[in-house]
């Protein structure tokens, strides 16, 4: 076991000091920004305020989206904008509620568009994505028919969000600051999860902090790594970096569309992400079922359905999160000393990030037992899927498109 320790050990080092700085919970796209000292701020207002459109693809979010159509309206930027929402075939009335939305306000700037089925190879989200894109910029840009790079239609950013979030009335602004400052391609955020009940108190930070594992943000944001990830819950498109891919046809197949734009974005631009002080998601994980599947919904999907990486990444994280309580609980000598201090450090790291969700430092100690949660989970997913279950969501199968 002493071998085995001190490897965990090393690993840890390696991660805490080598690896992105992924435990530092930033950067954060706030709703202020500094003017001549640390702490005196300004609102974050855009050099120049280009026209927005905002596509919301929604299926069967009745329950939503309504406050998230009001919070989408309410916003206070001061240049031209819209949004077109896709009903994606809901059954539970979420086009008739946004239409309701639409009449009950009376601002033109909304439109509310019936989705048509995907055709084959496309995701049901990305197609309503497309569709949305087709009615804000009729030029084929989404299909990638016509990549052209005119600004015809006058739209110059496209804000993708999802349907359960709802947006602070300076967020728009502050993600087209973002943007313009730096002359980014893309800017996403990791939004504020909902974090109330026990199974999210005890899973859902963590969700948070291995997807800062997996893609630390300081690498993601260095034009000069290859590292490129997104979250879904708002992604800013530069329109002619979006037609330089081939528009949302490039990523038609991805179940993990966010980080698969990234990819294709960072390819040939520059992209941001951080975490959000300024768009927080409303759909709750209620219990430890619940983020179970949504787990196993597209973790074999992250591995790229390959048995080989199903059992690498099991091992890795046998080794870098269970070895080190099981060596300070049980070995001796040398290896309880190794696994104590690599126990320590795995806690130490997760502190920055139970901060952020305003929990108690206690939790830290426990990030082994939710480790092991998210790896049973990871191998349930690929066991469904060699059984023929494939992926499912809001009633939709697929079965063998791209991660």
């Amino acid at each position: 076991m002493t071998g085995l320790a001190g490897l965990a050990l090393l690993v840890w080092l390696i991660l805490i000091l080598l690896h992105g700085n992924f435990w530092q919970s930033g950067p954060t796209l706030a709703a202020t920004r500094p003017v001549t000292a640390p702490t005196v701020a300004r609102p974050a207002a855009p050099p120049v305020a280009p026209p927005v459109a905002i596509v919301v693809p929604a299926r069967d979010e009745a329950g939503v989206i309504v406050a998230m159509l009001r919070s989408l309206l309410t916003q206070d930027y001061p240049g031209r904008y819209r949004v077109i929402l896709v009903d994606d075939g809901s059954t539970d009335g979420t086009g008739a509620l946004a239409r309701e939305v639409a009449r009950e306000v009376n601002d033109k700037r909304l439109r509310v568009l019936d989705g048509t089925p995907p055709p084959a190879g496309w995701s049901g989200k990305l197609w309503a994505v497309a569709q949305g894109i087709d009615a804000a910029i009729p030029d084929g840009i989404n299909t990638g028919i016509n990549a052209a790079t005119d600004t015809a239609g006058g739209v110059e950013l496209l804000l993708l969000t999802d349907a359960d979030i709802v947006h602070d009335p300076r967020h728009l602004s502050a993600l087209v600051a973002r943007a313009e400052q730096d002359g980014l391609d893309l800017v996403s955020e990791m939004v504020a999860l909902a974090c109330d009940s026990l199974a999210e108190r005890a899973l859902v930070p963590a969700f948070v902090y291995f997807f800062q594992l997996l893609y630390p943000f300081a690498w993601v944001n260095d034009p000069l790594r290859a590292t490129a990830a997104a979250a879904g819950g708002t992604l800013l498109l530069r329109r002619r970096a979006l037609a330089r891919i081939g528009g949302i046809a490039a990523v038609r197949g991805a179940l993990i569309d966010d980080v698969a734009l990234a990819r294709a974005f960072k390819r040939g631009g520059r992209i941001w992400l951080g975490h959000s002080e300024l768009a927080r998601s409303v759909r709750p994980y209620p219990g430890f079922a619940d983020i179970w599947r949504m787990v196993v919904r597209t973790a074999y999907v992250q591995l790229r359905f390959s048995p080989l990486l199903l059992a690498a990444t099991t091992l890795g994280m046998a080794l870098t999160f269970l070895v080190p309580p099981a060596a300070a609980l049980f070995g001796h000598g040398a290896a309880r000393l190794f696994g104590v201090l690599a126990w320590g450090g795995m806690a130490w790291s997760y502190l920055p990030t139970l901060r952020r969700f305003a929990r108690s430092p206690a939790w830290a100690v426990a990030l082994p037992a939710v480790a092991l949660f998210y790896m049973a989970a990871t191998i349930s997913s690929a066991v469904a899927y060699h059984r023929g279950r494939g992926v499912r969501w809001k009633q939709r199968d697929y079965q063998r498109m791209s991660g």
